[in-house]
């Protein structure tokens, strides 16, 4: 069995779109086939519609969740064997010869009672015989028979498996005990940890896909290992102590990359993960028509359509049109959405010329159906501005049929935004006549304004 220490998480970003999920399993399962290194997929927050719709249709699970980089106590722990209360302190003798010293003594229903080691050995024999040895009458067969609950020290520290250690080191630092329990969220045994275990622990191996910013990262980036970066946004990585590989291309979606790269190994995905991340590339171009879109893009649609659509698979009959219109209006629509869910599944964070605000984006299939739910979304635009401390929010509503855009800025908003390229509307909004990327359309125009 893998060493979990040695495990590779392979994370895309907060909020995590269709790209970033494809892109997390389709790297992972690419690492452990072409480098043979245990790699997991995981994401940084919730499936949202399009992609748990996706997920279904091809029979996938979603990737582990994984929000913090910090490590937990179960990374430095030791299940060691235990004894009962009640039996003979031989059993415990014999068990602390195969650990080093260490015997934990466990209640028989599952709960940590007290630890034996060299410390409650000695302070039970000074009990025992008494501070003369050579008057005492003892004999250590008889010593030996005594129950371990008389030998144990019972104010060991205990903590669960999956906290985060860095919550706990005052408590560490201050406790005089150098081995601890670890238990479940009921208190129940499942190891032990060395203090020098805890305050060293080992870090999380961390690949990046689909971002590079460290506000859209998984929590507690610096903690980790961060081995690799794979995106196709702009520059805004984060600090790393060593060099590592880092690659940023002009294409339309990581999952292309992904597939690049997969073919560069000389592999092919599985038809369920090649329909992933096909799905994220047509979810990212809007099935090729975005203006992000590239000739890579589309000679991928192509390959990933070549191993998704074979006839055992389980997109059998679809092709690279109607299996992205299906993608697409999976994820369209506000209705029976809350607005609070629609202003912050889809956002990023940026901060840029001292201001700190957020782009978010909710796709649809007729701007028309902005009208009704309007007011609401303002409403949760700004509740987020508040929340969040930020300067301004943003939403950009897109019609992914006819490849146009509304704009809709929290209030109030910086002055400064009145300059934006798009016309304002008696409605509130601004119109954004064939905008469609957030990425290629959008953020340009408004850091163009902010960074003047």
């Amino acid at each position: 069995m893998p060493n979990k220490s040695d495990t590779i998480y392979v994370t895309g970003h907060i909020n995590p779109d269709t790209d970033s999920i494809a892109a997390a399993m389709g790297y992972a399962w690419l690492i452990r086939q072409r480098d043979g290194l245990d790699a997991v997929a995981s994401r940084a927050g919730a499936v949202n519609p399009q992609t748990s719709w996706i997920l279904k249709r091809l029979e996938l699970e979603a990737p582990l969740l994984l929000t913090d980089a910090s490590p937990r106590f179960e990374s430095v722990m030791r299940q060691l064997d235990t004894v009962l209360p009640d039996a003979p302190l031989s059993e415990a003798w014999n068990l602390a010869s195969r650990t080093g010293g260490l015997a934990p003594v466990v209640s028989e229903d599952g709960k940590p009672f007290g630890m034996i080691n060299g410390l409650s050995l000695f302070n039970f024999f000074r009990q025992v015989v008494g501070p003369r040895l050579d008057l005492s009458d003892h004999r250590i067969v008889d010593i030996m028979s005594a129950p371990c609950k008389d030998a144990a020290d019972q104010d060991n520290p205990k903590f669960q498996a999956n906290s985060h250690i860095r919550d706990s080191l005052n408590r560490i630092y201050r406790d005089e005990h150098n081995d601890f329990f670890i238990v479940d969220e009921t208190g129940h045994y499942l190891g032990v940890c060395h203090q020098r275990a805890a305050l060293n622990p080992p870090r999380l191996k961390i690949v990046l896909v689909d971002h590079n910013e460290p506000r859209q990262a998984i929590a507690a980036l610096e903690e980790a290992e961060l081995l690799e970066i794979l995106d196709h946004h702009r520059l805004g990585n984060p600090h790393t102590h060593q060099p590592i590989k880092f690659t940023v291309d002009t294409v339309g979606s990581t999952s292309t990359l992904v597939s690049e790269l997969t073919a560069e190994a000389g592999l092919s995905l599985p038809a369920p993960l090649a329909g992933i991340l096909l799905s994220g590339l047509l979810a990212d171009t809007l099935i090729l028509t975005s203006p992000t879109t590239t000739a890579r893009d589309k000679l991928a649609a192509d390959r990933l359509s070549r191993w998704a659509f074979v006839g055992s698979g389980p997109l059998k009959g679809e092709n690279i049109q109607t299996f992205g219109m299906a993608v697409l209006s999976a994820g369209a629509g506000l209705e029976n959405k809350d607005p609070n869910d629609i202003v912050s599944t889809d956002i990023k964070p940026y901060e840029s010329g001292g201001f700190q605000f957020a782009v978010a984006q909710a796709e649809v299939t007729d701007l028309l159906q902005i009208r009704e739910h309007l007011e609401s979304l303002q409403l949760a635009l700004n509740d987020l501005r508040e929340k969040r401390g930020l300067d301004f929010t943003v939403l950009l509503v897109t019609d992914v049929v006819r490849g146009s855009s509304r704009v809709l800025i929290s209030k109030p908003s910086p002055p400064i935004l009145e300059e934006l390229p798009f016309p304002p509307l008696p409605d509130g909004t601004r119109d954004a006549p064939g905008v469609v990327s957030r990425k290629k359309q959008l953020l340009p125009a408004i850091l163009g304004l902010l960074e003047k």
